[in-house]
């Protein structure tokens, strides 16, 4: 079952699409205004619009942008206009796909359904953890042993490369390939950033904890033994 918002200001049609779409397993809500129809997806996005262009408060095209602005979710537009321009600028301007009026519940069905499942599954947050650290890759965040680890965007870069290569030696080459994006450069940037990385997680080179030092190849990022709980 998909949550669909229809958008139409004729309220015959709008009720005639409203209980046809039900039929087919839908939750159907609606919206007989353009600017209701953006408070409906910022409040609670649909899986798909379908948007009728004959608006009385915005133009269609002009209410596709602004719907676009705040969500990317599927939109299939309703025209009354077979017309190969406009269908191009509308599909420019945001919309996934068209119906052209007048159109049964059967035919938009089959369209609804051929947008859904070309909607991508959402994957699964990435969150690494490596003893007591853990790096939330999605929402850029760091901490050990619960405290929030201050970092720049090059020291995240960098040590989620690392956690998702945990109890691997990476070599230099690998670092400045993946998280400088560069197949060479100063090696001394690789060691002040991880120096800077040591700070922070209350060890140093002598002393390493999690980040270890392999000499003439590389480092790893490890959980500390039971020598350094």
């Amino acid at each position: 079952m998909a949550t669909l918002l229809l958008v139409e200001d004729d309220e015959y049609v709008r009720h005639a699409l409203l209980r046809e779409l039900s039929t087919f397993g839908h939750a159907v809500r609606s919206a007989g205004r353009a600017l209701d129809a953006l408070r409906e997806v910022a409040a609670n996005a649909p899986d798909v619009v379908i948007l009728d262009l004959g608006l009385p408060d915005l133009d269609g095209g002009e209410a596709l942008k602004m719907l676009r602005a705040v969500s990317q979710v599927p939109v299939i537009v309703a025209t009354a206009r077979d017309d190969e321009q406009e269908v191009i600028r509308l599909l420019r301007a945001g919309a996934d796909d068209y119906v052209v009026k007048p159109f049964s519940a059967g035919h938009l069905n089959a369209r609804i359904e051929a947008r859904l499942r070309r909607v991508p599954t959402p994957r699964l947050r990435e969150e690494l953890v490596v003893g007591g650290l853990r790096v939330d890759v999605d929402r850029r965040e760091a901490s050990m042993d619960g405290v929030p680890l201050r970092l720049s965007r090059r020291e995240f870069d960098l040590l989620a490369f690392l956690a998702r290569n945990a109890g691997r030696v990476v070599r230099r080459r690998e670092i400045l390939t993946e998280v400088w994006q560069q197949p060479y450069g100063d090696d001394q940037t690789i060691d002040v950033h991880l120096s800077w990385l040591r700070r922070k997680f209350g060890e140093s080179a002598r002393a390493p904890r999690y980040l270890h030092t392999v000499r003439g190849v590389g480092f790893m990022l490890t959980e500390p033994g039971p020598e350094h709980p």
